[in-house]
């Protein structure tokens, strides 16, 4: 069986490293609107037999039960990796031998991106992972079995993944797709993800009516005229 994993965390904690450019409500609102879209992918998914969520915040908890996702209720969460590890291990004990886990902030996801992997044949022990945009951080991983390995999700988790699974002596495959690439966790995503077309996104949605795309946009043009007039 092929399954989904999303883990979510209270999105009013969410995306700190924006702190210095966004507010604390803008931080919420975005994370809500990137979760949109993700969720969006996610209803119109075909390879997954199973798609499991889990998390202890309400909202997404009735997202959940609305598709007839499977639910994983948190008692308290301790990081992103004790969350996808102890899921991990109750999706293998249900029957599961391969576990895709995304992460909710991927405004740019299509259905085919997530279906692509999960049709990727691979005898256990084997890992597909898909690295975030500059290279260092994990956006997707997908496992056979889905407890292959610990998770090392954050700094330098691309690295750590690969070594793990070397350690495994598992198969590895490494895919590069530039929509499962684009997650939003600071100043420089948020602005390398308004250089893509946003019209059919919530995020971009989100993005206009704040005024917020105007805004980014605006100074990386004065960066750009102070950097150039630096040369002259």
């Amino acid at each position: 069986m092929r399954a989904l994993l999303l883990p979510v965390k209270d999105l009013r904690n969410a995306k700190k490293r924006l702190a210095g450019v966004l507010t604390p409500q803008e931080r919420y609102g975005l994370t809500q609107a990137m979760l949109a879209d993700t969720i969006r992918a996610i209803q119109r998914v075909r390879n997954a037999e199973k798609i499991f969520v889990i998390t202890n915040y309400a909202p997404v908890l009735d997202v959940a039960e609305e598709n007839g996702w499977e639910i994983l209720r948190e008692g308290r969460q301790i990081s992103e990796s004790d969350s996808v590890d102890a899921g991990s291990k109750i999706c293998e004990e249900r029957g599961v031998r391969g576990l895709l886990r995304l992460p909710l902030d991927l405004p740019l996801i299509q259905p085919g991106d997530i279906d692509e992997l999960l049709a990727i044949e691979c005898a256990a022990p084997a890992m597909t992972i898909v690295p975030s945009r500059d290279g260092t951080g994990t956006n997707a991983l997908l496992r056979t079995p889905p407890t292959l390995f610990p998770s090392h999700f954050g700094e330098g988790s691309f690295a750590k993944h690969l070594a793990e699974a070397a350690h495994a002596r598992a198969e590895v495959l490494i895919r590069r797709n530039p929509r499962l690439e684009m997650d939003v966790d600071d100043e420089s995503d948020l602005r390398a993800l308004l250089e893509h077309d946003l019209g059919a996104t919530a995020t971009g949605l989100w993005l206009r009516e704040t005024g917020l795309d105007v805004k980014f946009q605006s100074d990386k043009k004065k960066e750009t005229g102070v950097a150039a007039g630096n040369h002259l």
